[in-house]
């Protein structure tokens, strides 16, 4: 069995992950045994998808590149192939520094993979994913690509421009994952807002949504990485109307001062962005925001981070993000600015804010005691299960804790559950 064994090691976001599913599928179909983040795999063969979007995330990815490249040397693997976002920007320099790799693919090459195994592609099985998270839920990628030239981002520059998938292919993916037991999508992309321009000449983000929630068996529908501009109104109104579509909405943000904004080619302002705010949350009411901020990107004053920290503290996120800016090579900002701003001076912005957040977190999960919401069960250990909200998103937020003491649950199923305590982050209760 081993000689015919792949094991894939899944780096980087939640896209990256999409396609190592869409892959280990298509090597199933083809009769290897494949696996994904398998620790003590006997597989010959290792695929490593890799990120490359900031510099801790280039540096994980080496790393491991590295750590297979020693046991290929060692004879504990024979094959060794790299593949996504690393190896389509830096494919030449790899060749030449890391001879040891049998082959780089490219993000959008990952097909080839099955050719370079002697196998065909099954075309029949493009929809067709081998799930690596929990059973009840998924990913469910919708477009590639961005269209926006932000300063500090290298996506662009690796994935091109949007290129929205077909609502068919997309329905046609998501009923075969319902098949499969999947009874939450979390439907992702770069840009949730752009979906539907370049394919139909208009946003088709809402008649999606609306597609996706007739499938018989799913149950939750959350939307992950909208833009600010172009934003797709027509989703507020099945978030407020349709059961399945959660009041859940991770929309990147930024920053807030106007220096920055612009700094960062964002194309938006602060009122325009609290104009947005407002509106999302008076259409849809009890809704949750996740959000990320940008902090130490060049020209960033300690005007504009006071500006931040007023505006965090007055929209108050139920879910925040913070990250330090990295200079990334061939970006608007590495190339038009100076990266001057000390890391410590980032790290610690970093930190302001998040304090902040962390008391915003501690009194939106205070006003959750006595309630009783509809929690989906992940996982449990010794002391409790895991579930989570409508309100929350996989890894990236919250947790509901229940005692194991008492309740016996099934993971991937639905309770309601009353919610009887809290901490900064998490909170506690009992299924009724």
């Amino acid at each position: 069995m081993s000689q015919t064994k792949i094991n894939i090691i899944s780096l980087g976001c939640s896209k990256n992950l999409v396609d190592t599913e869409l892959l280990m599928k298509q090597l199933d179909a083809n009769q290897f045994h494949v696996t994904c983040d398998e620790e003590k795999s006997k597989a010959r063969t290792i695929i490593i998808n890799t990120c490359g979007f900031i510099g801790d995330a280039k540096e994980e990815s080496i790393d491991m590149i590295l750590q297979y490249v020693e046991a290929k040397k060692a004879g504990k693997i024979d094959k060794l192939f790299v593949m996504g976002c690393l190896a389509e920007r830096y494919r030449d320099d790899l060749e030449k520094e890391i001879p040891e790799v049998d082959h780089f693919f490219g993000k959008f090459e990952w097909q080839s993979i099955v050719k370079e195994l002697h196998k065909d592609y099954k075309p029949d099985f493009k929809n067709f994913r081998m799930i690596t998270t929990p059973k009840h839920f998924a990913y469910l990628k919708i477009s590639e690509g961005c269209n926006r030239s932000c300063s500090y981002c290298a996506i662009p520059i690796i994935t091109g421009k949007h290129i929205s998938r077909p609502m068919e292919d997309i329905i046609d993916e998501a009923k075969n994952l319902v098949k499969d037991g999947v009874k939450e999508l979390l439907v992702i992309a770069q840009d949730l807002s752009y979906y539907g321009f370049d394919l139909y000449n208009e946003s088709k983000l809402a008649e999606l949504v609306q597609s996706l929630s007739e499938i018989d068996g799913l149950e939750w529908i959350k939307l992950h990485y909208a833009y600010p501009t172009q934003f797709p109104f027509g989703i507020l109104k099945l978030m407020r109307e349709n059961p399945k579509v959660c009041r859940y909405l991770d929309i990147a943000l930024q920053h807030s001062s106007d220096n920055v904004l612009n700094l960062m080619r964002r194309g938006i302002n602060r009122e325009k962005t609290v104009e947005l705010i407002t509106k999302i949350r008076e259409e849809v009411p009890g809704i949750t925001l996740r959000t990320t901020m940008l902090v130490g990107h060049p020209g960033e004053t300690e005007a504009d981070m006071k500006d931040l920290m007023s505006f965090v503290a007055e929209m108050k996120f139920e879910r925040l993000g913070v990250f330090p800016y990295s200079n990334e090579e061939d970006t608007y900002a590495a190339i038009n600015y100076d990266d001057n701003i000390p890391l410590e001076v980032k790290e610690s912005r970093k930190d302001d804010i998040m304090a902040l957040q962390q008391e915003i977190s501690r009194s939106v999960n205070e006003k959750r005691v006595g309630q009783e919401l509809k929690v989906v069960i992940d996982r449990k250990d010794a002391d409790f299960y895991y579930g989570r909200t409508e309100f929350d998103s996989y890894e990236v937020d919250p947790e509901v804790l229940i005692p194991v003491s008492g309740a016996r649950l099934k993971i991937g199923e639905f309770y309601m559950v009353k919610i009887n305590d809290f901490e900064d982050y998490d909170l506690f209760g009992e299924v009724i």
